[in-house]
C-alpha cells in the first residue's frame, strides 16, 4: 500500500514530501515540543507504571475543581478507582515506551519522534486519497498544505492523542474507499483494525463508525462483508470491553459524556468549555460513593446537571451550540488559549475554513464518495459541538477541510488557469 518506486517521478515527489515533512516536525519538536508528561497523561502513565492498572483521573479532576471553587471536602483523597473516564489507547501508547527504561528526556523525545513519523506517513496516505478525486498537481498542492500546516507540525511536538487520531482517521478513509470500490479481505481486516483503535482512542468515533457502516450499505457492499468488519472491530475492542464488564458490569469503552456535556453547557461555558463548578454541584458530587463505580456515578451527576441547564435556558445553549459549530469550522473569536491569535495559527485555520466551505458548495453532489466525506465532516462537527471545542480539535477535521479546499482550487484552476 505504501511502497514507493523512486524511479517514478511521482513517487520521488512523494518521498521528498515525506522527508521534508519529517524534518520540519523534528525541528519543531526541538524548538517548541513538550519536555515532560503533564496533567492527565502523567497520572495515567504513573498508574500503569506503579500499579499495572489504568486507574481513573476523574477523582483528581474533581478535586482540582473543588480547590478552584474553594469547596472543601473533609478527608477526601484521590482514590484509586477503575478508569472509564478516559479512552485507554493513548495512555497505553505512552506506557509502551516506558518498557525501554529511558531517562525522561529521551522518553519524551522518542514519543514525539514516533508521532512525527506517523504524521509524515499520513501525508503520503493523504496524497493517495486525494488522487481518487483530483489531478496529480492538485493532490500534491493539497498534500503540501496538509504536511506543512502550522497546527499539524505543532501538534507533533505535543503529548496529545490528536496525531494518532489524525493518522488513524486518514488511514480509515483510505481503506474505506478501497472497500467501496473493490472488497478484499486484507482491506476489510485493516479497516476493522483501524476502526477498533479509533474507538479506543476517541469515544465519539463509535457514532461516526456506525454512520460509516451504514454508508457502506448504501454503496452496496455485501452484508457478509459488513458483518466481517463489525466482527473484527469488536475483536479489537473486546479486551477493554471485557475488562469493563468484569469490573463494572457495563458494556462500555468510556463514560464521560455527562462531564463533557456539562463542561460545554453550564452558566460559565464558552466555546472552549468551563470546568469550574459551584458549591451546589460540589455537594452533589461529594455524596457520590467512592467505589469502583465512581466514574460512572459522577458522570451521571454532571449529565443531569447539563440536561437541567439546557432545559432551563434552551435558547442560550442553542446560540452557544451554533457558536461552537462556527468556531470549529473557522476560528474562535473569543479564545482564552495562549498564542491562539498568533497569525501563524489562526490565519491558516481561517483560510482553510473559508476555502473548505466554498469547496463543499462547489462539490459534485453526484459523487457518493465525496458525499460521504462531506456528511462525515458535518456529522463530526455536529456531534463534537454538543460538548466543547478546543484548538487542537481542528486537526481532526483538517484533512477533510484540505480536500474540500482542493475542490475550490480545482475550480479556480479550470476557471482562470486552464493551461497549467
Amino acid at each position: 500500500m505504501y511502497l514507493i518506486n523512486l524511479q517514478n517521478l511521482e513517487d520521488k515527489k512523494i518521498f521528498y514530501l515525506f522527508i521534508f515533512s519529517l524534518v520540519a516536525r523534528i525541528i519543531s519538536i526541538f524548538v517548541i515540543g513538550d519536555t515532560s508528561l503533564e496533567n492527565e497523561w502523567s497520572l495515567l502513565v504513573n498508574y500503569l507504571t506503579e500499579y499495572g492498572k489504568l486507574y481513573s483521573i476523574f477523582p483528581a479532576l474533581v478535586n482540582a475543581s473543588w480547590i478552584e471553587a474553594n469547596f472543601s471536602v473533609p478527608n477526601y483523597e484521590n482514590p484509586l478507582v477503575p478508569n472509564v473516564f478516559m479512552p485507554p489507547l493513548y495512555a497505553y501508547y505512552l506506557y509502551l515506551f516506558k518498557f525501554l527504561n529511558l531517562n525522561n528526556d529521551l522518553y519524551i523525545l522518542l514519543i514525539l519522534f514516533s508521532q512525527a513519523i506517523l504524521s509524515s506517513i499520513s501525508v503520503i496516505i493523504f496524497y493517495k486519497i486525494n488522487k481518487i478525486f483530483f489531478s496529480e498537481k492538485i493532490s500534491m498542492i493539497g498534500s503540501i498544505i496538509f504536511a506543512f500546516f502550522p497546527l499539524h507540525i505543532y501538534a507533533c511536538g505535543q503529548i496529545s492523542s490528536v496525531i494518532l487520531q489524525s493518522f488513524f482517521l486518514i488511514t480509515f478513509f483510505h481503506f474505506f474507499f478501497k472497500i467501496a470500490k473493490t472488497v478484499r479481505m486484507f482491506d476489510i481486516c485493516f479497516l476493522a483494525l483501524i476502526s477498533g483503535l479509533l474507538i479506543l482512542l476517541r469515544g465519539e468515533f463509535i457514532a461516526l463508525f456506525i454512520f460509516s457502516i451504514l454508508y457502506l450499505l448504501i454503496l452496496k457492499v455485501k452484508i457478509k462483508n459488513i458483518f466481517i468488519i463489525l466482527f473484527f472491530t469488536f475483536i479489537v475492542i473486546s479486551p477493554y470491553v471485557a475488562r469493563n464488564v468484569i469490573l463494572l458490569d457495563k458494556v462500555t469503552i468510556t463514560k464521560s459524556v455527562g462531564y463533557n456535556l456539562w463542561k460545554g453547557n453550564n452558566s460559565l461555558s464558552t466555546v472552549e468549555g468551563n470546568s469550574y463548578f459551584d458549591t451546589n454541584l460540589g455537594k452533589k458530587i461529594s455524596k457520590v460513593p467512592i467505589d469502583k463505580y465512581y466514574d460512572i456515578n459522577v458522570d451521571k451527576v454532571f449529565q443531569n446537571e447539563a440536561i437541567k441547564n439546557i432545559k432551563n435556558n434552551p435558547i442560550h445553549y442553542l446560540k452557544l451550540y451554533i457558536k461552537k459549530t462556527l468556531s470549529f469550522i473557522f476560528i474562535d473569536i473569543n479564545s482564552k488559549y495562549p498564542n491562539y491569535y498568533n497569525p501563524t495559527h489562526y490565519l491558516p485555520i481561517l483560510f482553510i475554513g473559508v476555502t473548505s466551505v466554498i469547496g463543499i458548495i462547489l462539490s459534485n453532489k453526484k459523487s457518493f464518495l465525496m458525499n460521504f466525506l462531506i456528511l462525515f465532516f458535518l456529522a463530526n462537527i455536529a456531534l463534537v459541538s454538543f460538548f466543547f471545542i478546543l484548538p487542537r480539535y481542528s486537526l481532526a477535521i483538517l484533512p477533510l477541510q484540505v480536500m474540500f479546499s482542493n475542490i475550490f482550487f480545482t475550480f479556480i484552476k479550470n476557471k482562470f488557469f486552464k493551461k497549467l
